[in-house]
C-alpha cells in the first residue's frame, strides 16, 4: 500500500508538526507548545516566517525585543507550567541566535523544557559566506549555532527536509523526559526551510503525550527504607524536582506522616506551604536558622528532587554529623548518586508513596520533631522582625519584602533571578502554593526577572505575579517591559535602586576586597547619573511610581494591584543592609597573598573554614 504524503516545506513540516502534539491540563486537550517567540531575520523570515503564518490561530506567534528575554520568558513559561507545557524560539543566524546561548543555558542547569530553532548558514554552501555567517578554518561544517552544543540536551543541524523527522521525534522525546529534560537545539539552514518534501501524513497524528512516572527499584527502595527508620534525626531537603512531579501533596504527607522536617532550596521553595509544622523554610548559604541548625544535627538526609548545588549544603560543609549518610531521591541516577548518596532513582512522588509505605507507621523521636518546632519558632521572630516596617529613609530588601508580602499576599508568584534579592526571598518569603516562588537561582542569570515574569502571567493568567528586580538587572535587560504592555499582560515590577551591584560589594568586603567597581560611587565615571526608573518603564509602556518610603511603597502597590496591565513601582534601598539572621558559609576563594591586611586577614578566616568542608 503506498504511504500518503503531503508535500511541504520543512519549514512548514515543522510547524505543522508542533501544532499537533498535545498534552491533557486539568482535563483539557491542550497544545503542549504554549506558542512560539520570534525575531525574524535573514536566517527565518522567509521559510520559518511564513510558516508560522500559515499556522498562526493554531500555534501563536509572539514579537519579543531581544533573543535572550524571549528564551527567558519561555523558560519561565515552562518552570511555572511545571514542564508540562513549554514554548518555541527562533531567531535569525549570527548574534540572533548567539543571544539565546545564555538562556539555553538557563534551562540546560534548570533541567527545563526549551526547543530553540535558530536560523543557521546554507546547507548548499553556494552563496558562503553568507551576511552572519561564522567561518572556521580548518572546520568547515561549523556554525555560530554550534555554541548550544554544551548548553542542549539534544542539538542538530536539519541539512536535509527529511532530517525533520527523525530530529523532531528525539526533540520531543527530550523535552517530555523527566530524567533528560532540557533544551533541544535544532539548527534550520536557511536554504532547507524552504525545500519542499513528501512528509508522510502519519508524522503529523496528533500525539497526546504524557508525565513518566517511574517507580522505584526494590531493592534500593528497601535501603532507603532501612536507613530512614533507622534515623533518629533525619530531615528532607526538597528540591525543584518535588514541584516538577507535582509531587507538594506528598512531601506534605510524608513529612506530617512520619514527623520529618522538611527544608527547601531555592528550585524547591514553595513545595510545602510556609505555615505547614513542618516546613523549616530555606536551607544552606540562604537558609533559614531553623533548617541550617537541624541540618548540621542530621544523621539522615533525604534530598528529593535537589542537585545538591553549593548553596544547598554551604559548599559541603554544613551536614556536619559524621555519622550522616544521604538518600538521593531522584529521577536523574546523575543527581540521585551525589555525594555518595544511597541512590532511590524514581518520580518525586511515587517515590515518596512508596517510600512512606515501606516504613509503614514508623515516626521519628518526638525529641526531634520538639527541636524542629521550637527552631522553627524562633525562626519565624527573627524572619518576621526583618520584613518589619521602617521608617528608614533607604529601607532593606527585606523591608521591601514585607511591604510585597503585606500587600499581595503569600498566594502572589514572586519573580527573581540574581543579586542579593535571592538570598533575602529565599529565608523571607513566604508562599502559600506551590510554585508561588519562582526563582532562578540555577544559572543565576541577571537580566532573566522582567523575562521570566512575561513568562509566569502568559502561563499563569489571573494569578498575581509580581517581578522584585534590582537596578542592576533592570538595566542589564528591561525591553521586555515593552513585550508584556503589547501583550497585554498583568504584571507587576518592584525596582529596588541600591545604585549598583550591592550584593557582590557586599561579598567583595567580605573577602577583604575594597569597595570597587561594583557600586556607582565605587566606579570609574566622570559624572553619576540620577536614573529615572520610573520614567523609563513609562517610556517602555508601563504605568510607573517612585516611593520615597515604604508606607509609600505599600500605597503604590495597592494600586499595582488593582491596576491592569504593566505596573512598575521604585524605591531606593540601603546597598548595605541584609538579613543577619540565617545563612550558612560560602566558599568563594580568598587570595593566598595580597599587599592589603584586610585580604590576609580574610584569607585566615578562609582557611580555618576550609577545614569544614567534607571531602566525600
Amino acid at each position: 500500500m503506498t504511504q500518503k504524503t503531503v508535500r511541504l516545506t520543512m519549514a512548514q513540516a515543522l510547524a505543522r508538526f508542533l501544532t499537533r502534539q498535545m498534552i491533557i491540563e486539568n482535563g483539557r486537550k491542550v497544545p503542549i507548545f504554549g506558542g512560539v517567540w520570534a525575531i525574524f531575520g535573514h536566517g527565518n523570515v522567509a521559510g520559518l516566517g511564513e510558516a508560522l503564518y500559515g499556522v498562526r490561530e493554531e500555534l501563536p506567534t509572539f514579537r519579543a525585543h531581544n533573543e535572550q528575554a524571549m528564551a527567558h520568558a519561555a523558560i519561565a513559561y515552562a518552570k511555572a507550567k511545571f514542564r508540562r507545557r513549554f514554548m518555541a524560539c527562533t531567531s535569525s543566524i549570527g548574534p540572533g541566535a548567539t543571544n539565546m546561548v545564555t538562556a539555553a543555558a538557563v534551562a540546560h542547569v534548570n533541567r527545563l523544557p526549551l526547543l530553540l530553532l535558530p536560523g543557521d548558514v546554507f546547507a548548499n554552501r553556494r552563496p558562503d559566506p553568507v551576511l552572519q555567517q561564522i567561518e572556521d578554518f580548518s572546520d568547515g561544517t561549523l556554525s555560530a549555532n554550534d555554541c548550544f552544543r554544551p548548553v542542549s540536551r539534544y542539538f542538530d543541524r536539519i541539512t536535509r527536509p527529511e532530517q525533520l523527522i527523525p530530529a523532531l521525534a528525539r526533540a520531543m522525546a527530550v523535552l517530555t523526559d523527566p530524567a533528560d529534560c532540557g533544551p533541544v537545539t535544532l539548527g534550520l539552514c536557511q536554504d532547507v526551510q524552504a525545500e519542499a518534501y513528501d512528509y508522510p501524513e502519519s508524522f503529523f497524528a496528533e500525539k497526546i503525550w504524557t508525565t513518566r512516572r517511574p517507580r522505584p527499584d526494590v531493592e534500593e527502595l528497601q535501603l532507603a527504607a532501612h536507613l530512614l527508620a533507622e534515623a533518629k534525626k533525619p530531615v528532607i531537603v526538597a528540591g525543584g524536582g518535588v514541584l516538577y512531579a507535582q509531587a507538594s501533596k506528598a512531601l506534605q504527607r510524608f513529612a506530617t506522616r512520619h514527623g520529618v522536617p522538611v527544608m527547601e532550596t531555592q528550585a524547591g521553595k514553595s513545595a510545602m506551604p510556609h505555615d505547614h509544622p513542618f516546613a523549616m523554610g530555606s536551607v544552606g548559604v540562604t537558609g533559614s536558622s531553623a533548617s541550617n541548625q537541624l541540618a548540621e544535627d542530621a544523621d539522615l538526609i533525604l534530598a528529593v528532587g535537589t542537585r545538591l548545588q553549593d548553596f544547598t549544603t554551604g559548599s559541603w560543609s554544613l551536614f556536619k554529623n559524621p555519622d550522616r549518610r544521604i538518600i538521593g531521591l531522584n529521577i536523574q541516577p546523575f543527581d540521585a548518586g551525589k555525594h555518595a548518596s544511597a541512590t532511590l532513582v524514581a518520580d518525586a512522588k511515587v517515590g515518596l508513596d512508596e517510600l512512606s509505605a515501606a516504613i509503614g507507621s514508623h515516626r521519628v523521636p518526638g525529641e526531634w520533631t520538639d527541636t524542629a518546632t521550637r527552631a522553627k519558632a524562633v525562626w519565624s521572630e527573627a524572619s518576621a522582625a526583618a520584613k518589619a516596617t521602617t521608617n528608614a529613609e533607604h529601607p532593606s530588601d527585606g523591608q521591601v519584602i514585607g511591604a510585597v508580602e503585606r500587600v499581595f499576599g503569600p498566594e502572589a508568584r514572586i519573580v527573581c533571578a540574581a543579586g542579593g534579592l535571592p538570598g533575602e526571598l529565599h529565608k523571607l518569603w513566604n508562599p502559600a502554593v506551590p510554585g508561588g516562588y519562582h526563582l532562578e537561582y540555577g544559572f543565576s542569570c541577571m537580566g532573566y526577572e522582567i523575562a521570566g515574569g512575561l513568562g509566569v502571567a502568559l502561563a499563569r493568567p489571573g494569578d498575581d505575579v509580581v517581578v522584585m528586580v534590582g537596578d542592576g538587572s533592570y538595566l542589564m535587560l528591561n525591553s521586555e517591559i515593552a513585550s508584556a504592555a503589547m501583550l497585554g499582560v498583568k504584571l507587576t515590577i518592584v525596582v529596588l535602586d541600591n545604585r549598583g551591584f550591592g550584593c557582590i560589594n557586599r561579598l567583595q568586603r567580605s573577602t577583604g576586597g575594597a569597595g570597587f567597581n561594583n557600586l556607582l560611587e565605587d566606579a570609574r565615571h566622570e559624572t553619576l547619573p540620577e536614573i529615572d526608573f520610573a520614567a523609563h518603564a513609562r517610556a517602555l509602556g508601563a504605568s510607573a511610581a517612585k516611593a520615597g518610603s515604604v508606607g509609600e511603597l505599600e500605597t503604590a502597590l495597592e494600586r499595582a494591584k488593582s491596576a491592569s496591565g504593566v505596573q512598575v513601582v521604585v524605591i531606593d534601598t540601603d546597598p548595605y543592609a541584609t538579613t543577619e539572621a540565617g545563612g550558612h558559609w560560602w566558599d568563594v576563594a580568598v587570595p593566598e597573598v595580597s599587599a592589603r591586611g584586610s585580604v590576609n586577614e580574610a584569607r585566615k578566616a578562609y582557611e580555618e573554614r576550609l577545614k569544614l568542608q567534607r571531602a566525600d
